[in-house]
This record gives C-alpha cells, sequence and structure tokens, in this order.
C-alpha cells in the first residue's frame, strides 16, 4: 500500500522573502551608512539621531512604494499573458493543444504520451495548463504587490531601528565605530536567517551581505570625512 508524504519546499517562501531580505538589507545599510557618514562629519549627536529618524521614515515609504510599483508591473504583466492565453484557448484550441503537447515532448515524454498528458490536462483545466507550463506562471510564483509592499516596509524599520538603537546608546566619540560594529554583526544575522529560510548556504548567504554593507558604509563615511559637514 503506497503512502503520500507531504513536503514543504522552499520555493513557497519566494513571495515574501526576497521583499523581507531587501528590506531588512537597505534598512541596516542605508541608515547605518547615513549615521556613521553623518557622524564622520563632525555633527552632534541630535543631528545624527535626527538624520537617522528621517532615514527611516523616507525609506520605509520608498521601499513600499517601490515594492508596490514594481512588483505590481509583473503583475500586471502576469494578467496580460493570461488573457492572452484565454483569449487563444477559445479562438484556436487545436494549436494551443499541439503547443502543449511539443511542451511536454522536449520534456522527454514519447509523443504520443505527450499528447495524452497536454489533453487530459486541458480538459481538466487548460489556462492553468498552460500557465503553469508555457508561461511559468504558478500560485507560488505570482506577483503579490500588498505582500510585498508590507514585507519592505516592516522589515525596513525593523532593521534601521537596529543601528538607530545602537546610535542613540552610544557615546558621540565612539558611535561611528559602534554603529559599524554593531550593524555588521546584525547584517550577518539577517544574512544567515535569509539563508536559512531559503535553504541556501549559510556562509555565502553571510559574507554576501556583510560584504556590500561593510563598503556602503565605508564609502559614506569617506565622505563624510571629505566634506567636514553633514550632507
Amino acid at each position: 500500500m503506497s503512502r503520500l508524504h507531504s513536503e514543504r519546499h522552499n520555493i513557497g517562501r519566494i513571495g515574501w522573502l526576497r521583499a523581507a531580505v531587501l528590506g531588512a538589507n537597505d534598512g541596516i545599510v542605508s541608515t547605518s551608512s547615513l549615521i556613521v557618514g553623518v557622524a564622520a562629519a563632525a555633527a552632534g549627536k541630535s543631528e545624527v539621531l535626527l538624520a537617522g529618524f528621517a532615514g527611516l521614515a523616507a525609506g520605509a515609504l520608498s521601499m513600499a512604494a517601490g515594492e508596490y510599483v514594481s512588483v505590481s508591473s509583473q503583475a500586471d504583466t502576469e494578467s496580460a499573458d493570461l488573457a492572452r492565453e484565454r483569449r487563444e484557448l477559445a479562438e484556436i484550441p487545436d494549436l494551443e493543444l499541439d503547443e502543449l503537447t511539443a511542451i511536454y515532448r522536449t520534456r522527454g515524454l514519447t509523443p504520443e504520451l505527450a499528447r495524452e498528458v497536454a489533453q487530459q490536462l486541458m480538459a481538466k483545466d487548460a489556462l492553468a495548463a498552460h500557465a503553469r507550463d508555457e508561461l511559468a506562471i504558478s500560485d507560488l510564483t505570482t506577483a503579490r504587490p500588498l505582500q510585498a509592499a508590507m514585507a519592505s516596509a516592516a522589515t525596513f524599520s525593523i532593521g534601521a531601528a537596529l543601528p538607530l538603537m545602537v546610535a542613540a546608546l552610544a557615546p558621540l566619540p565612539v558611535l561611528p565605530l559602534g554603529v559599524t560594529g554593531a550593524s555588521l554583526a546584525f547584517l550577518a544575522l539577517l544574512g544567515a536567517l535569509g539563508a536559512r529560510a531559503g535553504g541556501a548556504p549559510v556562509v555565502k548567504g553571510v559574507m554576501r551581505v556583510v560584504f556590500w554593507g561593510a563598503l556602503a558604509m565605508a564609502v559614506t563615511a569617506g565622505v563624510g570625512k571629505l566634506f567636514g559637514t553633514a550632507v
């Protein structure tokens, strides 16, 4: 007697994981870079914290708007392709059957079996079959603009709050160094969590986010030192 076993694949998380990691990473990097840059320009602590809070608010709104607009564009494209496919299924069903059969043949099925599979799938739900196998659109990967916007805004705010909290607690003379060190630690944790959630190698994920975060903070601190004024 055969038994089915349940499986949970990481691809099911892609809709929110990408936006969440991007938001948290950008929140940590942009806010810590802003704080370090302003502090390096010999600004007072109140100016540093004001810049950090402004960066948090502006960044969260920008991330939400950017994610919503970009993912909405993807959703619009998917909707247009599905509408075209629906029209073609109504007008030229035989050609659509040939098209689906050809797809299954390229995946290794015999011509006869490919035809039979295409016929059975189209009899059940022709649009779903073409969306999945011709357009690569499925419930797991379909665009969700609102979900992406909310995930990005929330995780950006959380990420930005971390270096801002360190800046509020650290004495001004050691503030740039303290924020830099803490932010790199936060980035390492984010890289590990993101890699683990996505089933990717943890070390690679950590090194990737830490390297680019350190580079961004170094460049911003250099700008602050160069101009010697809060910008």
